[in-house]
């Protein structure tokens, strides 16, 4: 045990705050600004996530070279090992012990339920946690995910409604979804909308004017069938079929260690096949989107698609399920069109439309950006988060 647990933030002038992320790419893509942030606002800043790839250039030494102090943890989304698992907890317990943090921010569902874990046992004053979306475990329909199901929701309800823990939900869907659950009460729990989109990097540019090439659509996320990328490419098959002049691009890789990952195998099908094009992962996705006509991300469930705010912010329309987290971002018939789920029928017929549209392509994608000004760009976000932050510490000293 710990010989002086603490339940109070100690009297500091510069108060830690510990990121628990499982990986180290994550963090970058949608963190590191809110620990930039958190940093200028007074605090001490710790990432704590699985690193990838230490050499120069990769998301760790961008970590590191952004002046955040780095450590590596030998946690493993993959794995499906109850020892690994509980050796992973005792990992993170260890850590939270010798950091003594004054808030962990806990980001996805597995570092919620371990680090929330880990912050209990250790004393950790606030420990806050952020749920994307509800992930595979919920989305899923595979039986290993229906079986983990009611289990994962009694852990929740267990941990995220200590007195100690607040939650950050991205969506009204997940908020009122957690609520009615009783996963989660009202008083410990905020909206805050997304990660943020640097409308800075992500500016708005005309359409592409070359009346001689098709239009672009562009999916870019991670290379997931829950993403709906199986439906985007049976949407493509049945434009092709139909003389629909459009190029649709996708953009990402796979995630072995997600179950839902699509093989590789598959997406070099696919793009022998030529009803898409695969153009795997890009760092360059501001340029990549002045060249595209829309975005598209047919996904069963998200958080709030950050690849969609940044097509968004450059004054693309959108097209996307009418699910959780897409049509928190698309206003039907405003900035973008919203479909089914899991209906490449629907989905064709609303590329088709855009396609053949270029004045509602423009009239949307306007739409699009005036919202991510209004409610998605990531000064706003940030400041809502360290807002937050401040407040919780504050409360826990009091």
């Amino acid at each position: 045990m710990d010989p002086s647990p603490r339940t109070q933030v100690t009297l500091q002038n510069t108060p830690k705050i510990l990121y628990f992320v499982t990986e180290d790419w994550y963090f970058c893509s949608h963190r590191i600004a809110h620990a930039r942030a958190a940093r200028e606002a007074g605090f001490e800043v710790v990432v704590a996530t699985h690193v990838n790839d230490p050499s120069p250039g990769a998301p760790a030494a961008q970590i590191q070279a952004d002046g955040f102090r780095l450590v590596p943890l030998s946690l493993d989304r993959r794995s499906r090992n109850p020892l690994r698992e509980l050796a992973s907890i005792a990992e993170l317990v260890r850590l939270y012990r010798s950091e003594r943090p004054d808030l962990t921010q806990h980001v996805a569902l597995k570092p919620a339920l371990y680090g929330s874990l880990a912050a209990r046992l250790t004393k950790v004053p606030v420990y806050v946690n952020s749920i994307a979306g509800l992930g595979y475990v919920f989305i899923s329909r595979d039986p290993l995910a229906r079986l983990l199901r009611p289990f994962i929701r009694l852990a929740l309800r267990l941990l995220l409604n200590h007195k100690r823990s607040h939650t950050i939900v991205q969506n009204t869907d997940d908020l009122e979804a957690l609520e009615a659950s009783g996963i989660v009460s009202p008083s410990r729990v905020t909206l805050i909308p997304g990660s943020g989109v640097d409308t800075e990097v992500f500016t708005p540019s005309m359409q592409p004017q070359d009346n001689d090439a098709p239009p672009l659509a562009v999916l870019a996320s991670r290379m997931l069938w829950d993403k709906g990328v199986g439906e985007l490419v049976e949407a493509a098959r049945l434009l092709k079929r139909q003389g629909v002049a459009l190029r649709i691009a996708l953009v990402g890789e796979p995630d072995p260690a997600n179950p839902a990952s699509i093989p590789r195998q598959t997406l070099e099908k696919w793009q022998r096949e030529g009803a898409v094009e695969w153009w795997g992962h890009r760092r360059d996705m501001a340029e990549i989107l002045k060249s595209t006509h829309m975005a598209v991300l047919p996904s069963y469930r998200e958080g709030l698609p950050l690849s969609l705010l940044e097509a968004a912010s450059c004054a693309r329309p959108l097209i996307a399920s009418d699910v959780p987290g897409c049509r928190e971002i698309i206003r039907h018939e405003q900035s973008g069109l919203l479909v089914p789920p899991r209906d490449p029928e629907a989905l064709a017929a609303a590329l088709a439309r855009l396609a053949r549209d270029p004045y509602l392509r423009e009239k949307m994608g306007k739409e699009a950006r005036r919202l991510v000004e209004e409610r998605f760009a990531q000064s706003l976000i940030t400041t809502q988060t360290v807002a937050l932050y401040k407040n919780l510490v504050g409360n826990a000293s009091a």
